[in-house]
């Protein structure tokens, strides 16, 4: 089953089967964790009423009623699992929308769903036009809703359900511009490769996916030609192959961006740094990019400030930390940033990371990984990435709201 899924999902999005398999195993991670913490996440919260003697009073959560999931393409399993289950554990119906560009996804998990005993009328799977996409959210019959996509695709959703009556409320996980930075004790061999990986994987179609590196200019040059030497062994090609590891991007309209994303840089001054005749199978006119690495870059480029949401990475250098915080932080996006130096070894190191903890406007702050979510953490972005939260027992608490319980036992003197 997991090799049709792999294909499956292949031949819907373009992802090579190589990289499926971590999308499976993470849906099983994601749905063991939130159904683990799920007693203690829904248990009531009871007060101590040494203050209030007679009285009993405590917290409920209860559910929410309906929950529209509207999911993306590029993580179909792996998101729509965030809300799903969630939803449903906490007494919820579940109306699963899936992107058109991967309809099947829906299909199966809802399958999954029902076969593990869920009653069908809980969870039911919709497939909508934009028009009905906003009349569901608008109708009575929708209590919140959990959507994930483009910055644009959230503004609309947010204002649609703003004009709802009964003020449905929203989850929206919006884009990502994630920064990292490489000071200057990083392990470059590893951090290398871990950022390429972090640049390229799903061909760069992750919203926490790392579009721009600031790097240290005592380790610069250093970390530039590892990073190109392991893009440069990259795989371009059919995504049904077992040795490909770059698959097409999503539609000839996101190629199309792509590399006028990249034209645009260039001709503002960036200077490329793999070479086009390494990626033949990448010709205008197809679905086929090929992976670029930038350099000469700066925040007058619309690639280093607005989504790529492809196989491109921007890569400045920086000469302090107070400089890589600034740039890190001049975004309209705030999902995830990472952070790379030996932590481990120098004590230094590691309160520097804990102040770029502090400092840094992003949901989430990684410390020598990158583009992973752990189900135990809160997933969340702030200013333009979106607003809610999932995962984590904080996910369920969006998808039930609280309710006071207040007894008096004692009513006689």
């Amino acid at each position: 089953m997991g090799a049709e899924i792999r294909l499956e999902l292949s031949m819907q999005m373009g992802r090579p089967v190589s990289q499926g398999a971590g999308e499976i195993r993470g849906f099983i991670e994601r749905a063991n964790y939130m159904l683990d913490i799920a007693g203690s996440s829904l248990a009531d919260v009871s007060l101590e009423s040494t203050d209030k003697p007679g009285f009993r009073r405590y917290i409920k959560r209860v559910p929410l009623g309906v929950i529209l999931v509207i999911a993306p393409w590029n993580f179909p399993y792996l998101v729509s699992i965030n809300s799903v289950l969630p939803a449903i554990i906490a007494g919820n119906a579940v109306l699963l929308k899936p992107s058109p560009q991967t309809p099947l996804t829906a299909e199966r998990i809802a399958l999954a769903l029902t076969w593990a005993g869920v009653p069908q009328d809980v969870i039911q799977v919709l497939h909508l036009s934009p028009a009905l996409t906003n009349y569901a959210i608008s109708s009575k019959s929708v209590d919140f809703v959990s959507f994930t996509g483009s910055v644009e695709g959230g503004s609309s959703v947010a204002k649609t359900a703003a004009n709802a009556a009964g003020f449905t409320g929203v989850a929206l996980e919006l884009g990502g511009k994630d920064p990292a930075y490489v000071r200057p004790d990083a392990d470059l061999d590893y951090t290398a490769a871990e950022l390429v990986d972090g640049a390229f994987f799903n061909s760069g179609q992750s919203c926490c996916a790392v579009e721009r590196i600031y790097v240290h200019e005592s380790v610069y040059d250093a970390f530039i030609d590892k990073f190109v030497a392991i893009v440069k062994k990259y795989r371009l090609g059919d995504p049904t192959l077992p040795e490909t590891n770059l698959g097409p991007v999503v539609s000839l309209a996101s190629a199309k961006r792509i590399r006028k994303q990249v034209s645009d840089a260039i001709n503002a001054g960036a200077k490329t740094l793999i070479p086009d005749h390494l990626f033949p199978q990448a010709k205008e006119g197809t679905t086929y990019v090929a992976p670029q690495v930038l350099v000469d870059v700066n925040h007058r480029m619309d690639v280093m400030m607005e989504e790529i949401f492809g196989p491109v990475a921007g890569i400045q250098r920086v000469s302090s930390d107070e400089e890589a915080l600034a740039l890190m932080n001049d975004s309209p996006y705030g999902l995830t940033a990472s952070i790379w130096t030996n932590a481990e070894k120098n004590p230094e190191s590691e309160k520097a990371f804990l102040n770029f903890v502090d400092a840094l406007e992003t949901g989430t702050v990684f410390l020598n990984r990158c583009d992973y979510l752990d189900p135990a953490l809160a997933w969340c972005g702030v200013k333009d990435s979106g607003r809610g939260v999932s995962l984590s027992r904080f996910g369920y608490d969006q998808l039930t709201r609280a309710k006071s319980v207040h007894m008096k036992i004692k009513t006689s003197s």
